[in-house]
């Protein structure tokens, strides 16, 4: 790798590095050194491919390399575990209902990895339909779906009675 690319690529992992982890930590339903694991490996790829992605969108690869390692892991372990804190790093402090985004935590918490995959890339993310399909490698009408159902499902279960 030339100067330039190191130096392009330390820029890269100062600005999006806890963006990413972000993201992580959403996506994996796991503890915080899990979601840190993700990115690492994430970042490690992201660096072994530096000179290939680097002018296409290396934020892009990285956050589907989490996303594909986080699935990964959700089927081999087939239990999704509980993210053991109440909030996610860098959440910005401002007039929001604790409860009410707490209760939301922890039912994005219940979907499954690739449900909570979307829902993450497409509202917490703010990305479109063909990013977050394309991001997944799946049709836009699988991400249409997958809101959908999980949005519904997140909607019922505060319905049911979580106290917001």
């Amino acid at each position: 790798m030339t100067e330039e690319d190191e130096a392009a690529f330390d820029e890269f992992l100062a600005a999006r590095s806890t963006a990413l982890l972000r993201t992580a930590v959403l996506v994996c339903g796991a503890s915080p050194h899990d979601a840190e694991d993700l990115v690492q490996g994430a970042l490690e790829r992201v660096y072994r491919h530096w000179g290939r992605i680097r002018h296409d969108n290396p934020e892009a690869y990285a956050r589907r390399v989490v996303v594909n390692a986080a699935i990964s892991r959700a089927r081999r372990k087939r239990v999704i575990q509980e993210i053991t804190f109440a909030r996610p790093p860098e959440t910005a402090v401002d007039a929001v209902d604790h409860g009410l985004r707490d209760a939301l935590m922890a039912e994005l918490r219940k979907l499954p990895a690739r449900m909570r995959a979307v829902i993450v890339l497409r509202y917490w993310e703010d990305m479109s339909e063909a990013e977050t399909a394309a991001a997944l490698g799946c049709a836009i009408g699988t991400v249409k779906s997958q809101a959908a159902r999980g949005l519904a499902r997140i909607r019922e279960r505060l319905a049911e009675g979580v106290p917001v």
